[in-house]
């Protein structure tokens, strides 16, 4: 059955594991290269123009921050997971010392969280496969997390063009058979019930007992 997001809010912002907010639901998390429109996708996906902060500026997010999510489901089941939009990576003006801060404290994320059920790496359709972007993948799927690639900014391209760059892009990352390369824009905002069904399947609410 769809589901469909009926709430969501902005609850912390966290610069250490003790600060993570407390619960057991679980956690879908953002990453990508500064002003890839994480910001802007949590935006879109949730309905919420305020919820996330946007900016111009390239860097600005520089905390883990949570945002509660609530889910519905046609037959009126509900249930909670967390959003977390993790600081961007490769943002040559910041120092390299700052760089290395934010790395660290972005995997120290990876290894305390227990809720953690996918990671969603976002890329900019219109821009080639970076070493960078390549490392962050090998690193999670190496670390046992759970990714699923999403295009961003899909608008941006015809459709033709659109669908082979994503064919590109899951063949440069190397994604194995059956997992596709999920395209999304946040203004029109195409690939929305996609991601949203690839969330409710990583978090399984489906296979929940709704007794």
């Amino acid at each position: 059955m769809r589901w469909e997001i009926i709430k969501a809010e902005y609850v912390t912002s966290a610069v250490k594991a003790s600060q993570f907010p407390l619960g057991e639901e679980p956690e879908v998390a953002f990453i990508g290269r500064s002003n890839v429109g994480k910001s802007s996708l949590i935006n879109s996906l949730c309905r919420h123009s305020g919820l996330a902060r946007t900016s111009s500026a390239p860097g600005k997010t520089r905390t883990v921050n949570f945002y509660r999510v609530t889910l519905k489901r046609e037959d009126g089941l509900r249930r909670d997971l967390w959003l977390v939009d993790l600081p961007g990576y490769g943002y040559a003006q910041r120092s390299k010392s700052e760089r290395q801060d934010l790395q660290d404290w972005t995997q120290h994320y990876f290894r305390e969280s227990k809720r953690l059920r996918l990671v969603l790496q976002l890329l900019d359709i219109r821009r080639e496969l970076q070493p960078l972007d390549q490392q962050v993948h090998n690193w999670l799927l190496a670390a046992g997390m759970p990714v699923q690639p999403v295009a961003t900014k899909l608008d941006k391209l015809s459709r033709s063009a659109a669908s082979a760059a994503l064919r590109a892009l899951g063949a440069k990352l190397g994604l194995p058979a059956g997992q596709a390369m999920l395209g999304y824009s946040s203004l029109t905002p195409a690939g929305r019930p996609e991601l949203l069904q690839r969330l409710v399947e990583a978090v399984d609410f489906d296979g929940i007992d709704t007794v």
